[in-house]
Parts: structure tokens; C-alpha cells; sequence
């Protein structure tokens, strides 16, 4: 199973590259990186915000248009190659190399703006075995007279009387976890308790990677299964709640005329993009640790549907306990659900703290939370990993090299991300994940990527290459979307995004500076930019005329196809007659 492959050239103290241990491994490891924090609360969220039910009618056609689509695009040119995120396009299509550094770019801001929501769970999960639960009373150091406890029935009624109150959950999160200041100007000091739970979590998560597929692939077995477990628990206790089905009823109560919003639609396709994990070359490094003869297609599908189907069941968890939350405050479900940080670390807390037993249901609410962020922490991780090793395969596969690296990257990706651990940071952490890693830059790469693959490396070469790996031939739609539906759809959202642009602001009342927004379209830029400039640097240092440049640089590689097919019939077992495709 962890035979060299045929093109690699066997040299002393080279490491094998390798392949996942068992298919089980490789399965646990998508299903880990593509589940985690945007399907248990983002997606609910959403749907929540953009009319229950009916949210589902634009999620539905990007995950048939775009989401599968590029799913099955990506985990195919992975096993075809067997290279990571930058190096599988020097095989298909050198001109387009530009995509693979601007997904490894973006993963490397994802890796630390994500590994600082994985420290706040941790932080909640230390406070969960106190024998009151912090965010439950206002009667710490950090609460202000505003303060108002819902855990008592009657201070709801003087939560509605008080326009300036604040619950206890948000002064936690806000004036304990954070101590947050007046703005990305004051930055302050650094917040030394969330310092300790950032440096515990890269500890965790280089140990977790630092043998590659070997340690990673055991690993999933845990952090990939127990949040289903978890999951499957909360959502039974949110069920057996008072008012949980006000809540269910508030999430998929349909409003049609909704789907006349184009920001709906925007906001289905955004969720597609993050939740499948497309567009930055994680897929494609999850699948070159594949055999060759790995049926990805049938993986894909599967895999898909797992991805939707644990956003709608985490849906009901959610829901079911903000409508508990509604039923025992007396207010609309409206005033107690929030996106993002503040539904994960303001209002479950608070709900939690509502229980019988809270500590119990604390602990497993953020135990799941973490697990689910390690998943999909660490697999990024991987990928960069990979994709750099596989660029110097003869320097980055020596003995030790690849844990030094690794030290390395999680050494910058930790002082680099000092700033958010600060009093201002914050301010700063929402910036990236607004800029640096959204939608748009995803959008950008995955226009460019279908437009490479589809029309320059030719889809004809791509259904030839399923066929010859699966022994299935892929259904013809695919064929529809990768060269039309899935690039205009996809060109089409990232157009309404730069249309329908809003400056960033925090809790809709503090504006940034300018030299924030301009720092912001820096970040965005940084990847999207290399995608044209990576091209026109080749094309200007190519040899010939600007066509032989061109053509040579969107030729695939036809010595790497041969040597997949002689490296593919070693490998068929059964007697199969199938030659392999070399177009």
C-alpha cells in the first residue's frame, strides 16, 4: 500500500511519499476536513436569517452546480496525479499554477485566524468544570451593573426594560474571554490565559500532523467520529426541551418571497464554497494519497451528501435549543440568535447555562466544537505541508526535514497571529476572516480553476481519467457544469460580491479606519493576484513566440500521463482490460 511511485526517482534518505493506510482513513479525513464549525453553526444560521425553509432552494442548486461538481474536480486531479496543491497543476496545466499558491495562501491565513476559535472553545471547555458555570451569574469581577442573569425567569423582565442591559454570557465573552477595547487602534496587551490555549492547540495540532498521512489518518478515527456522537446527544436533549419546537418551526418555516433577495443566493453559494472546502487544493491533496484505482466518484457523492446532510440535521440541534432559550426569556427567537462567534460563544453558553447539569452539557458542547475545529485545523495544515514537500520532494522527504518545517510554519503561523490574542485583537481576527479568507478570493480561484481544467487540460481528459481510475464513467452533467454552469456561476457570485460590497464593521456600531479597509483589500488581493501574476511571469520568461509560450504552457505534461498508465496497469487487479487514458 506504500509503494513508491514509478516516476519518483529512488534516491538515499528519500522518504517514501505514500498512501492513506486503508480507504477508511482517507474517508475520515475528507469527512473531518469538510465537517466542522461552518455546517453546526453557520449553516443553521443562514438559514435561519434568510427565510428557514426557503434558504434550501439557492443552497440545493450551488451544491448541484458548484459544490459536487468541483468536490468530485478536485479529489479527481489528486489521485490523477498524486501531487499536492501547487505541483498537480505543473502536470495539467502550468499556466495555471497561479491557483494552486493563492489556496495555499489562503489556507495559511485560514490556519491562523482558525486555530484562535479552536483556543476560545478550549478556554469555555477549562471554565465548564467550575462549579458554577462563569457566563451563568453576574456576580464576578468582570460583570457591570448592566448585567442581567437569564438563568433566573424574572430577570428577563428586567431585560426588557433595560435598553442598555447586557446578559451574563456576552459580558464573559466580551470583557473575560476578549477584553475587548475601543478598537483596532488600541491594540493593548495580550490576553496571556487565551496565549496558553493557542499555544496548547498548536501543540496539539503539529503533533497530530508531524508524521504526515501516518499520524493524521490515525488520528481522524477519533476527532472525525466523536462530534457525530456529540452531536447525535445534543440534538436529543435540544429535542426533549421546552419550546424546542418553536425553534425547529422558526428554522425551516419557508418564506418564498425571499428568493427574490439576491444576498440569499449570495449567501448560499458563500456557504457551498467554505463548507465543501473547494477551491484551495485541500481536496486535491486528500486525494493524491489515494491509489490510483480508488473509485473517488462514488467516494464524492458520498461524501456530499454527508457535508449537507450534517448542516440540516445541525440545524435541528441549534434551533431546538434557541427556542428553549426564547420559551424561558419570554422574547423572540430573533433577539437570542447570532452568526458566528457570538452563536457559538454567547448564546449556546447561555442556553447551557439554562440545563439541568449545565457542566455536563457545557463540557460536551465544547468538546465537540474543538474536535470538530481540529479536523479541519489540522487537515489544512496537511495540505500545506504536502504541497510544499512535494515542491522540493528531494529536500522536504529527508529524515527530520518535514518536522522542522512543520515546527517551522506553526512558529510563524503563532507570531504572526500575536496581534489577535491582543486586547484589539479581535478587530484584527475579524478583519482576515472577512478579507483574507472569504468567499470571494474562494470564488475567484474556483472561476479560474474550471476554466483551466474544463477548457484548457480539455473535460474530455477528465472523463477519461475517472473512467480509467473508477471503472465508471462519470454521468454526463458533470460534463455540463465543469464547462459551463459551474465557471458562470461561480463568475457570477464573485461579480454580486464586489457589487453588493459593505465595509467591515463589528457589531454593527464601530466603523474601521481607513487604512484598515485598505490593509483588508491587501489581504484579499494577496491570493487572487497570483492567480494572473504567476501566468504573465511565465509567459515573460517562457522561450519562442507568445504562442508557443502559451501552447506549451497549457499542454499537459504527456510523459507524466504515460507513466500514470504504466504505473495504473501495475496496479489493476481482476484482469480488467482497461487501458489507461493518455490523450
Amino acid at each position: 500500500m506504500n509503494k513508491k511511485r514509478p516516476t519518483e526517482n529512488k534516491q538515499e534518505g528519500v522518504e517514501e511519499r505514500g498512501h492513506w493506510g486503508s480507504k477508511v482513513e482517507f474517508l475520515l479525513a475528507v469527512a473531518g476536513n469538510v465537517v466542522g464549525l461552518g455546517n453546526v453553526w453557520r449553516f443553521p444560521y443562514l438559514c435561519y436569517k434568510n427565510g428557514g425553509g426557503a434558504f434550501l432552494v439557492p443552497y440545493v442548486v450551488f451544491v448541484v452546480t458548484c459544490g459536487v461538481p468541483l468536490f468530485l474536480l478536485e479529489t479527481t486531479i489528486g489521485q490523477y496525479t498524486q501531487e499536492g496543491g501547487i505541483t498537480c497543476w505543473r502536470k495539467l496545466c502550468p499556466l495555471a499554477e497561479g491557483i494552486g499558491y493563492g489556496g495555499q495562501l489562503i489556507l495559511l491565513y485560514s490556519c491562523m485566524t482558525y486555530i484562535l476559535i479552536l483556543s476560545w472553545a478550549l478556554f469555555y471547555l477549562v471554565f465548564s468544570f467550575s462549579s458554577q458555570l462563569p457566563w451563568a451569574s453576574c456576580d464576578n469581577d468582570w460583570n457591570t451593573d448592566a448585567c442581567v442573569d437569564f438563568s433566573s425567569r424574572n430577570k428577563s423582565i428586567q431585560w426588557t426594560n433595560q435598553t442598555n442591559s447586557s446578559s451574563a454570557a456576552t459580558e464573559f465573552w466580551e470583557r473575560r474571554v476578549l477584553a475587548i477595547s475601543g478598537g483596532i487602534e488600541q491594540i493593548g496587551s495580550v490576553r496571556w490565559e487565551v496565549l496558553l490555549c493557542v499555544i496548547a492547540m498548536w501543540v496539539t495540532c503539529y503533533f497530530c500532523v508531524w508524521k504526515g498521512v501516518r499520524s493524521t489518518g490515525k488520528v481522524v478515527y477519533f476527532t472525525a467520529t466523536f462530534p457525530y456522537a456529540m452531536l447525535v446527544v445534543l440534538l436529543i436533549r435540544g429535542l426533549s426541551l421546552p419550546g424546542a419546537l418553536q425553534g425547529v418551526l422558526f428554522y425551516l418555516l419557508p418564506e418564498p418571497s425571499r428568493l427574490t433577495d439576491p444576498q440569499v443566493w449570495m449567501e448560499a453559494g458563500a456557504q457551498i464554497f467554505f463548507s465543501y472546502s473547494i477551491g484551495v487544493g485541500s481536496l486535491t491533496v486528500l486525494g493524491s494519497y489515494n491509489t490510483y484505482n480508488n473509485n473517488c466518484y462514488r467516494d464524492c457523492l458520498w461524501l456530499c451528501l454527508l457535508n449537507s446532510g450534517t448542516s440540516v440535521v445541525a440545524g435541528f440541534a441549534v434551533f431546538s435549543v434557541l427556542g428553549f432559550m426564547a420559551h424561558e426569556q419570554g422574547i423572540p427567537i430573533s433577539e437570542v440568535a447570532e452568526s458566528g462567534p457570538g452563536l457559538a460563544f454567547i448564546a449556546y453558553p447561555q442556553a447551557v447555562a439554562m440545563m439541568p447539569l449545565p457542566q455536563v452539557w457545557s463540557i460536551c458542547f465544547f468538546v465537540m466544537l474543538i474536535l470538530l475545529g481540529l479536523d479541519t485545523q489540522f487537515v489544512a495544515m496537511e495540505v500545506v505541508m504536502t504541497s510544499i514537500t512535494d515542491m522540493f520532494p528531494a529536500v522536504m522527504r529527508r529524515a527530520g526535514r518535514r518536522e522542522r518545517f512543520l515546527l517551522l510554519f506553526c512558529l510563524t503561523c503563532f507570531f504572526c497571529q500575536l496581534v489577535m490574542i491582543t486586547e484589539g485583537g479581535m478587530y484584527v481576527f475579524q478583519m482576515f476572516d472577512y478579507y483574507a479568507c472569504n468567499g470571494a478570493c474562494i470564488l475567484f480561484l474556483c472561476v479560474f480553476e474550471t476554466l483551466a481544467l474544463g477548457w484548457v487540460f480539455g473535460v474530455e481528459r477528465l472523463y477519461g481519467i475517472i473512467k480509467d481510475m473508477t471503472g465508471v464513467s462519470a454521468n454526463p452533467f458533470f460534463k455540463v457544469c465543469w464547462l459551463y454552469l459551474t465557471p458562470l456561476v461561480s463568475l457570477g457570485s464573485f461579480i454580486f460580491s464586489l457589487v453588493e460590497y459593505q465595509p467591515l464593521t463589528f457589531n454593527r456600531w464601530y466603523v474601521y479606519p481607513d487604512w484598515a479597509y485598505v490593509l483588508g483589500w491587501l489581504l484579499a488581493l494577496s491570493s487572487i493576484l497570483l492567480v494572473p501574476g504567476w501566468a504573465l511571469y511565465k509567459l515573460g520568461t517562457g522561450t519562442g513566440s507568445l504562442r508557443q509560450r502559451v501552447r506549451e504552457l497549457c499542454r499537459p505534461d504527456h510523459d507524466f500521463q504515460l507513466t500514470r498508465g504504466k504505473e495504473a496497469e501495475l496496479q489493476l487487479v481482476g484482469g480488467e482490460d482497461t487501458k489507461c487514458f493518455t490523450g
